[in-house]
C-alpha cells in the first residue's frame, strides 16, 4: 500500500512529536511491503533521512489553523494514498479519503477551562468548540482508531460516542539515548543547575492538569514535618505556565526550576534522582515515569486515568488532590527501603512489555486490516 503520515509535529522533543517520530522510524524496520508518504514541515524536514519506501512531500503548514482544512486535503489528494494516518485529531473536516486517525488523550472534555489557556474566555470558547467539532468529525469519518491506553479507549466511547470495536489499543514506549549521546559528567550539570541535595525529580508540562501547584504545596508540606533534607527539580521548558509557577517557587527554599534541559544533560538529572514523582490529574499514556523507571529511579504516581494501568505494581500511589497524601508519598518513596526495592524491581519487567517496534507492528496490522 501507499500510506500517509501526517508527520507535521515530527520531532525529538515529547508528546505527538515522539509519537510520530517513533512511529516512522519503526514502521520501516517491522516490515518491508508498504511505501509511506511523509508531510513534513521545513523546521522538521531534515530529521527523516532518505529511505527508498519513503516519499518526503513538503506540508508546511501551521496546525489547527484554516490553511490545514483547505491546503492540506489538497496534497493528500495528489499523492493517491491507499491509507492517511493523522497521529493526532486534527484531520480536515472536508477530507474524503480513507484515513485511520490516533487519539492520544480527551484532554478538553476534562479540562475544558480557560484558565488552561493564554487565549480569553471568547476566544478559548470558540476555539474548544471547534476543536470538538473536528475531533469528532475525525472520529466518525476514521475507518479505524489507535489509542494509547485501555483508559482512553474507555474515555473516547463514553464522551465521543464510539463503540469500542472501532479502537485499538497501541501502548507507546520509553525513550532510551544512545550510549554515545550520554558523555555530560554529572556533577557539572548538577552545578549547573544550582542542585546541592539529594532531589526528587519530575520532568514535563505545567499545564493545569499536570497538578504541578499542589506538587509544589505538598513539597512544603513535606519540608515542614520531614525536614529540608532534599530538594524539588523541576525541569521543562519555560512557558506560560511555568512562568506562572515560577511566581510561586521564587520564595521557596528547596524547589529548582530548571527550564529546558537538552538530552545529554536530562540523562545526567535522570541518573542522580533519588525519587521521580508524577502527579498529574489526567494522561492518556504517561511516557516520563516510564522513562525515570529506566535509570532505576523509584516512582511516585498519581493514581489518576491511566496511570494504574500503565505503571502496573511499579509505582507508589497517591491521590492527585490531596496535599498531606503526596507529602508522605514522597517520603516513604525516599526513605521506605523495602518499597524502593519492590518498585524498582517491578520496574525491571514492566518495562519489557513496552516497545516501540511492537507498536509498529500493531500499527501496520491496523493499517493493512
Amino acid at each position: 500500500m501507499n500510506i500517509g503520515i501526517d508527520a507535521r509535529m515530527l520531532g525529538s522533543g515529547f508528546g505527538l512529536a515522539r509519537y510520530t517520530q517513533q512511529l516512522v522510524q519503526h514502521l520501516l524496520g517491522v516490515e518491508n511491503t508498504h511505501t509511506y508518504v511523509l508531510f513534513l514541515r521545513k523546521d522538521n524536514w531534515d530529521e527523516v533521512l532518505p529511505h527508498k519506501r519513503i516519499k518526503k512531500v513538503l506540508a508546511d503548514i501551521p496546525w489547527y489553523s484554516v490553511a490545514e482544512q483547505v491546503q492540506l486535503p489538497k496534497l493528500l489528494n495528489k499523492e493517491k494514498l491507499d491509507l492517511m494516518h493523522f497521529p493526532h485529531w486534527n484531520v480536515p473536516l472536508f477530507y474524503t479519503g480513507k484515513f485511520v486517525v490516533t487519539i492520544h488523550d480527551l484532554i478538553m472534555y476534562h479540562f475544558p477551562r480557560p484558565e488552561a489557556t493564554t487565549l480569553g474566555p471568547v476566544k478559548f470558547f470558540i476555539k474548544d468548540k471547534i476543536h470538538r467539532i473536528v475531533l469528532r468529525n475525525a472520529v466518525k469519518k476514521a475507518k479505524h482508531i489507535l489509542v494509547t491506553s485501555e483508559f482512553t479507549k474507555h474515555d473516547v466511547a463514553k464522551h465521543v460516542q464510539v463503540k469500542e470495536e472501532k479502537m485499538t489499543t497501541t501502548y507507546q514506549a520509553p525513550f532510551t539515548l544512545e550510549e554515545e549521546q550520554v558523555g555530560q559528567d554529572a556533577k557539572q550539570v548538577l552545578e549547573k543547575y544550582h542542585i546541592s541535595k539529594p532531589y526528587v525529580l519530575y520532568v514535563g508540562a505545567a499545564y493545569p492538569h499536570k497538578n504541578l501547584d499542589r506538587l509544589v504545596d505538598a513539597w512544603q508540606v513535606f519540608q515542614e514535618t520531614y525536614g529540608n533534607t532534599h530538594q524539588l527539580v523541576l525541569v521543562g521548558k519555560e512557558n506560560y505556565f511555568y512562568t506562572k509557577l515560577q511566581e510561586k517557587i521564587n520564595g521557596l527554599n528547596g524547589v529548582v526550576y530548571t527550564g529546558f534541559v537538552p538530552d545529554e544533560e536530562l540523562v545526567a538529572l535522570y541518573k542522580k534522582a533519588k525519587l521521580y514523582v508524577f502527579p498529574s490529574l489526567y494522561e492518556g499514556f504517561g511516557i516520563p515515569p516510564l522513562e525515570a523507571m529506566q535509570y532505576g529511579i523509584p516512582v511516585v504516581s498519581s493514581s489518576a486515568t491511566c496511570l494504574p494501568e500503565v505503571l502496573g505494581g511499579a509505582a507508589i500511589y497517591v491521590d492527585p488532590l490531596h496535599i498531606e497524601s503526596m507529602a508522605e508519598a514522597i517520603h516513604r518513596g525516599l526513605g521506605d527501603i523495602d518499597a524502593r526495592h519492590a518498585v524498582k524491581e517491578e520496574a525491571k519487567i514492566l518495562l519489557q512489555k513496552y516497545s516501540w517496534s511492537k507498536l509498529a507492528c500493531e500499527t501496520v496490522r491496523v493499517y493493512e486490516r
